[in-house]
């Protein structure tokens, strides 16, 4: 149906933008915080880090306030008039952009680690042959933060292929049927329409999707580990 595929369409754009901006996120702040320029590194490990342990629910209701149109804390700060989530234009961006808030943090702790545990002789070798910052970062850092790039990104596109809650919260899937996302649909069939076979079918469809991710994620897992 139109439905499905409108929701389908919703869901490879919250993946692709959440993802994209979780993996360029966390990788520049972890690069950053690994360096010798930023002090107090604890305290902005902590922050980045708290809200991927924060309730979804909780984080979603407070950007649902912060939106809010009439008392919202962006509206009021920055003297907009737009009513962000009931916009066609702007209510899946809120979506994606209180995700990312909530999650580049995850991100962040997973390739900070890898850099403390890269090896520091090809650092070492490189500053000897000259090589810039850019250089070393292009040729050294990226090439050996690959395992870990992909694992990120293949457990990202996991949950969020299964996201459901932030929409459920913040928008209902409105305005109309702008942010339905596949799980959503998938709720809206089988729990307020009782549709219970069309939600069935949809369900089976994201199954095997998610199945073929997580099937990828164990054999990336597996060879590094080998």
């Amino acid at each position: 149906s139109e439905l499905f595929w409108k929701s389908m369409l919703n869901t490879l754009v919250f993946s692709v933008f959440t993802v994209s901006f979780r993996v360029i996120l966390g990788l520049g702040l972890a690069c950053a915080l690994y360096s010798k320029l930023i002090k107090h590194k604890m305290l902005y490990r902590t922050v980045f880090y708290m809200p991927t342990v924060t309730p979804l629910i909780a984080v979603a209701f407070v950007w649902k306030f912060m939106f809010n149109p009439q008392i919202g804390v962006i509206n009021q700060t920055f003297g907009f008039d737009i009513n962000w989530l009931f916009d066609a234009r702007t209510a899946l961006g809120c979506v994606i952009f209180m995700t990312i808030w909530k999650d580049f943090g995850y991100a962040v702790v997973l390739f900070l680690s890898s850099l403390y545990s890269l090896p520091k002789d090809c650092f070492e070798a490189a500053a000897i042959d000259g090589a810039s910052s850019w250089q070393v970062f292009r040729f050294i850092t990226l090439p050996l933060l690959k395992p870990t790039t992909l694992f990120v990104v293949v457990t990202s596109i996991i949950t969020y292929l299964q996201s459901y809650v932030q929409v459920m919260v913040m928008t209902e899937g409105g305005p109309g049927t702008k942010t339905f996302l596949a799980t959503y649909l998938i709720y809206d069939q089988a729990f307020v329409k009782y549709n219970f076979g069309y939600a069935s079918a949809i369900s089976f469809i994201m199954f095997i999707v998610i199945a073929f991710f997580s099937a990828l994620s164990f054999k990336i897992t597996n060879a590094n580990e080998a």
